[in-house]
């Protein structure tokens, strides 16, 4: 049943620095098969909690019953706003309403959406952005790409130096310099109060399989995703869930969480 299909695991890139014991990363040859994609989506990778909704309630990164999280609340007042036109959709996005390892200044939703899924096919870019506008939510930002990566491949190149490169054109500066930034929703230390964001995040722009065989993964990996996050990206000494703090929204009266309206998803049609 699709209420108990988690988030699959996504894999690192090759470059990243922020990894942990237990994180996986990207086989050799990965860059080469994201060139041959049509288009790319370059989105910056948020920190917050991993949650879904489905029609049958909403699920943290275990799909094995509903979160009770004090910090998953909102989420459930909004999706009994929300069930009945769910349908088969599992809306996948960051629950912000608890501070992690960086808090923002600039947020305007308390969940923004990554990924959409219907069956087991993960809905195309300008899909996941219908939906989460059909049900009032934000994406997560997107990153505009001036330079795709096809035009910059060439084999005779180490691909992680491509990449690098390919990153630096579009976000202007070193992706490791551009986690220093506040990025597109105000981004900072909590600790120190310096500009940081957690990274990025680059995606097949069309829909696709979890793992359709192009690369050599495990079959609850992705092979059209992956990832970049900063370097010793989890900085607390306490784990965020027993100091939790409540995340704040720009204008909580615009974006009054419990009086959301939206149209129904029965009512309008991806085109």
């Amino acid at each position: 049943m699709n209420e108990s299909k988690k988030y699959c695991r996504s894999l690192h890139a090759q470059i990243s620095l922020g990894t942990t014991s237990d994180d996986r990363f990207m086989p050799s040859g990965y860059v080469q098969a994201f060139a041959d994609m049509d288009n790319l989506i370059l989105t910056e990778k948020l920190d917050g909690q991993n949650n879904c909704f489905t029609k049958h309630g909403v699920y943290a990164r275990s799909h094995t019953s509903p979160t009770q999280h004090p910090w998953d609340k909102p989420m459930q007042e909004r999706w009994n706003l929300m069930k009945n036109d769910l349908g088969e959709l599992n809306l996948f996005g960051e629950n912000m309403y608890g501070i992690h390892s960086i808090a923002y200044k600039e947020l305007d939703s308390y969940f923004y959406v990554f990924a959409a899924r219907e069956g087991d096919e993960w809905l195309s870019w300008e899909e996941v952005k219908f939906y989460a506008a059909l049900f009032d939510f934000p994406t997560v930002p997107e990153i505009e790409i001036t330079t795709e990566l096809k035009e910059m491949f060439t084999e005779e190149r180490d691909e992680n130096e491509l990449l690098a490169d390919w990153l630096k054109i579009n976000l202007e500066m070193e992706w490791e310099k551009s986690v220093k930034t506040a990025g597109h929703l105000g981004g900072y230390d909590p600790q120190t109060d310096a500009d940081c964001s957690e990274g990025f995040v680059i995606r097949n722009s069309d829909g696709f399989k979890t793992n359709d065989g192009t690369l050599n993964v495990a079959e609850n990996e992705f092979n059209n995703l992956f990832k970049l996050v900063r370097e010793s990206h989890v900085n607390t000494d306490v784990h965020w869930s027993k100091t939790w703090k409540q995340a704040r929204l720009i204008d909580y009266r615009k974006h009054n969480w419990f009086g959301y309206e939206y149209i129904s998803k029965n009512d309008m049609e991806v085109s």
